[in-house]
């Protein structure tokens, strides 16, 4: 058995395994010469002391041990061209991993995706940046893999009691993902390297026998006597099974609109909303490792940061070191930002949604859309950016310590927002109760990040699609929504997940209830 330690290191060792030996084998007072292999199980970084350091999980191999480098496998898919079909509406994490559960446990998914493959859809993203021009199904939320597709590739996650972490990180190392992911506590794997992953696992899915519909939108979801029996699309025509995955991610408005108007139960659910903003990636290094330069051997910088502001949470929401800012709207006549980094992190800026956290009595001026209240309050700031900016996909912006202070922007530098920017006072983007928090959040983000606080830093608004604003009702031992036999409401769209890897894993566990349910 090796022998397993908890050390920590300065960060030159941990990137160079000749001197991680050396390090350990002083520390177990052996030579150097005993020590077969040092397998990092586990990395995180200590910025906590002015000196930088990594903590390291290691498993040490000495010479009288054996040492097998560890190749980890795709599952034992079955073929399922002629198993029982079941329906799964959504090729982001959560219906591809649903999908691939499915075929495990021997039945066949129809993956509907309104969307185009990976490949189809960089046409529109270009369209979007540089064209101004908004296509509803393929864009940067809708499209094979999701909104996952194109953000950064986070896969942390603290939902560690939904389902097995672990399970989905090696199944993306056995699609192609680096091992890294296995190693860190903050693991991502990159924009660049996303789409390949994505596009291996709907080829997997394939060829077992499953079918991949794309720039297929679903019209209506039949039900009769409270129990589905297929979807329209539309085309008009009707595809027939027993069984749906619903996992349309959280910005498929038309979804929602639909199990609204037919009376199928939905509820409003409470979300964040704020800005996106940008920083100089070297100002944010600066800040987290105490240093005027972070060297060749640290990462670029992430933050994390929270903070009570008169009763509400503000907060960081999907912090992307040496990242961009994208444009995220669905339709036309709407503005909406996101961030992502490719795998390097290696871009000169850093941005990170700033967010508060909303109430359901926020959503009063919109009760007349009943479960909808919420997608129309966060419609309606969205419209309201895209009117202020210019009616394009340029977004409105304002520098940091002049939103604070109330006053317009002079001049908006560059930034890496590729549609471009429009200063604009962004209190007239945002409702007064909010706008007051933000601009108080920031003074208080400032006293415990010497330095954020900047005019260097530019907000951009608004960051409105942090998770769904409407909750799909399922039973909790069935997850069979709460009135509608045979549908699953699955994955963030439907208010169970928040992220790459817990809406894998919600994928995952309705296709487990789904073959559960079949077998009986």
């Amino acid at each position: 058995m090796p022998r397993e330690l908890q050390i920590q290191v300065a960060p030159d060792v941990a990137a160079n395994q000749e001197l991680l030996q050396q390090h350990i084998a002083r520390l177990v007072q052996s030579n150097v010469s005993d020590i077969q292999h040092v397998s990092i199980v586990k990395r995180s970084i200590d910025a906590r002391q002015r000196s930088v350091k990594i903590n390291l999980k290691v498993a040490v191999y000495f010479t009288d041990e054996k040492f097998t480098e560890i190749k980890i496998d795709l599952p034992d898919y079955k073929n399922v061209t002629n198993a029982q079909e079941v329906i799964v509406i959504g090729a982001g994490p959560a219906g591809l991993f649903a999908a691939l559960q499915l075929i495990e446990l021997g039945l066949c998914p129809v993956l509907i995706e309104r969307g185009k493959d990976v490949r189809g859809r960089r046409r529109d993203l270009k369209a979007i940046n540089r064209d101004h021009i908004v296509d509803e199904d393929s864009n940067y939320c809708f499209g094979e893999g999701g909104a996952g597709t194109y953000s950064d590739g986070k896969l942390y996650t603290r939902s560690k009691k939904r389902g097995d972490v672990n399970r989905i990180l090696e199944l993306l190392v056995a699609y192609g993902a680096s091992s890294d992911i296995l190693v860190e506590a903050h693991p991502h794997i990159g924009t660049n390297k996303l789409p390949k992953i994505i596009q291996d696992i709907r080829e997997k899915i394939i060829e077992c026998g499953g079918k991949v519909l794309f720039e297929t939108r679903v019209t209506d979801i039949l039900v009769k006597n409270n129990e589905v029996y297929g979807v329209e699309i539309h085309t008009g025509e009707q595809l027939l099974a027993q069984k749906i995955i619903l996992a349309t991610g959280h910005s498929a408005r038309d979804i929602f609109e639909l199990l609204d108007r037919k009376k199928i139960l939905i509820e409003a659910k409470p979300f964040a909303l704020g800005v996106r903003a940008e920083h100089p990636q070297s100002l944010i290094d600066s800040i987290q490792y105490s240093c005027d330069f972070r060297g060749e051997f640290l990462p670029p910088a992430p933050y994390s940061i929270v903070k009570q502001v008169n009763g509400r949470g503000m907060y960081s929401f999907c912090m992307c070191p040496g990242g961009v800012i994208a444009p995220c709207a669905t339709s036309p006549g709407e503005v909406v930002t996101n961030g992502w980094s490719p795998s390097k992190r290696d871009q000169e800026t850093a941005n990170s949604g700033i967010v508060v956290e909303l109430k359901l009595e926020d959503f009063k001026p919109f009760a007349k859309f009943g479960a909808l209240a919420g997608m129309e309050f966060q419609k309606a700031i969205e419209q309201k950016a895209w009117h202020l900016a210019g009616e394009t996909q340029k977004v409105p912006a304002q520098r940091m310590v002049d939103f604070t202070q109330h006053k317009v922007s002079t001049s908006i530098p560059k930034t890496s927002y590729v549609p471009g920017t429009t200063s604009v006072e962004l209190g007239q983007v945002f409702p007064g109760f909010l706008t007051q928090i933000m601009r108080e959040g920031f003074v208080d983000f400032g006293k415990s990040m010497k330095g954020y606080l900047t005019n260097e830093a530019i907000l951009h608004a608004p960051e409105s699609r942090t998770s769904s604003p409407v909750r799909i009702p399922r039973d909790n031992e069935s997850l069979e929504h709460l009135q509608i036999k045979g549908l699953y409401p699955c994955g963030e769209g439907a208010g169970y997940a928040g992220g790459i890897i817990s809406a894998a894993i919600d994928g995952e566990k309705c296709a487990l209830k789904v073959a559960e349910s079949i077998a009986r």
